[in-house]
């Protein structure tokens, strides 16, 4: 009697899917650690313990969606995937992957002038969209959380207000970001966006174990991840490097006041542009 009881208590909660836009939330703490290195543990997380951490008395997560694509670099690749994999380990079904896919793209640098080609992530706005209409209209879940700062998702969630009035909406802010037209689209509903930068304590403890090993599947932490961030150049080389660069481009080797609204621009650009094959490395 008792079993059935909990059995048919847990059909009664509300089924929670996270959609994560995995671009995003990786981006965040990337941006992140720069500020606090101890966020480069955060990495190797575990997703669905993470969110789990959220989930409202009443509810279950039924359902983790990490939107990503196969990244174009083999090293960086082999972490990603072994991240995946260390997620399905522990998540298993509730755990899934939605590739989408990343396209050569030819830039004009701003600093030589100079083409370069870079990669853009495709399709991840689309694939969210996508899942969290389908999963509404085949009525497959109750509440939503969504990790974006995407705004381009405010269309969604508009129309999940509209046509789905049942279906309750969480939106969860990666860390170091933000978007002012998906919080106005939250305040119609009358909800406030979680940051998860207010939340490093349930980051802690989702952390993957360095070693993840399940029915005889084996993964380890990679060693990048593991070993501590420090940041590549100091305050004093960076201006250094500034300096010579300006100098280089606009033909002056004066003092430069890097607080000067025009030096302040270019420094923008520079670090915008550092993936320009023709320039020197960005500070």
């Amino acid at each position: 009697m008792p079993l059935k009881y909990n059995v048919m208590q847990e059909q009664q909660k509300q089924r929670v899917t996270v959609y994560i836009d995995g671009f995003n939330l990786y981006h965040g703490l990337r941006k992140m650690k720069k500020t606090d290195p101890d966020w480069q543990r955060f990495y190797w997380l575990d997703f669905v313990k993470l969110f789990d951490h959220f989930i409202l008395p009443g509810q279950t997560l039924q359902k983790l969606y990490y939107f990503s694509a196969p990244d174009h670099d083999s090293v960086r690749s082999e972490r990603q995937l072994a991240l995946f994999r260390a997620n399905k380990l522990m998540g298993g079904e509730r755990f899934e992957v939605i590739y989408g896919k990343y396209y050569k793209k030819k830039l004009k640098c701003k600093l030589c002038t100079g083409r370069y080609e870079t990669h853009e992530e495709k399709r991840t706005d689309v694939n969210i969209c996508a899942y969290m209409m389908s999963d509404c209209a085949l009525n497959k879940v109750d509440a939503i959380m969504l990790v974006t700062a995407d705004s381009d998702l405010v269309t969604p969630i508009e129309l999940i207000r509209r046509d789905y009035p049942d279906k309750k909406l969480r939106l969860f802010f990666p860390p170091t970001t933000g978007s002012r037209d998906l919080v106005s689209v939250m305040k119609v509903i009358k909800k406030e966006p979680i940051y998860l930068l207010s939340h490093k304590q349930k980051f802690i403890n989702s952390v993957l174990p360095d070693i993840v090993s399940i029915d005889g599947v084996t993964l380890t932490i990679p060693q990048k991840w593991k070993d501590p961030y420090i940041a590549s150049v100091s305050s004093d080389a960076t201006a250094a490097t500034v300096m010579d660069i300006y100098a280089k481009h606009f033909g002056t080797a004066q003092t430069i006041d890097c607080n000067h609204p025009n030096i302040a621009a270019f420094i923008r650009d520079l670090n915008r542009f550092s993936s320009c094959p023709n320039c020197p490395t960005s500070p």
